[in-house]
């Protein structure tokens, strides 16, 4: 069997086994891992499971600050984004695709410099449409905002071109 043969894993099985260390330069899945974003921002995926990821950004005052001096609201956004998104890509298959309908945020307190780690999950599931939530932590165990967003399935027609 050459390269060109070989049919793409889902989407769960290669995220397990970049995790694992055991992804080879053969092995494909039909979304793009790592995004470019992810790559741009160094998000570091840590945990996948079906409809489940956890997400991990070291972060920098001096990088990803604000103008008060701690990280931005907006690069905790794309944290959990980029979480629940993960989580999500873990159940389509071939001929499908997703977007986001909304991204609802609530901060609870700063976060400065430091490990913060995004946690998704699904809280509904529904035929074309996912509800997630995420809470991103910072390393000394506090909450520092929690997340959730709808999350659509397109599949035919709608898939293509995504």
């Amino acid at each position: 069997m050459t390269i060109e043969d070989a049919q793409p894993l889902p989407v769960l099985e290669y995220l397990r086994r970049q995790l694992a260390g055991t992804l080879t330069s053969a092995d494909t899945t039909m979304l793009r891992y790592p995004t470019a974003i992810s790559e741009l921002l160094s998000l570091e995926l840590t945990h996948v499971s079906e409809r489940s990821a956890n997400v991990r950004l070291v972060a920098d005052v001096t990088r990803h600050g604000n103008q008060q001096g701690t990280i931005h609201g907006g690069l905790l956004c794309e944290l959990a984004d980029a979480a629940m998104g993960t989580a999500h890509s873990t159940v389509i298959v071939s001929g499908e695709s997703f977007t986001s309908l909304d991204l609802n945020a609530r901060f609870v307190r700063p976060a400065w410099s430091g490990v913060l780690v995004a946690r998704a999950y699904c809280t509904h599931v529904g035929r074309t449409i996912s509800q997630y939530a995420c809470e991103v932590i910072r390393e000394d165990g506090h909450e520092v905002a929690t997340f959730t967003s709808a999350i659509l399935t397109l599949r035919g027609d709608s898939a293509r071109g995504r």
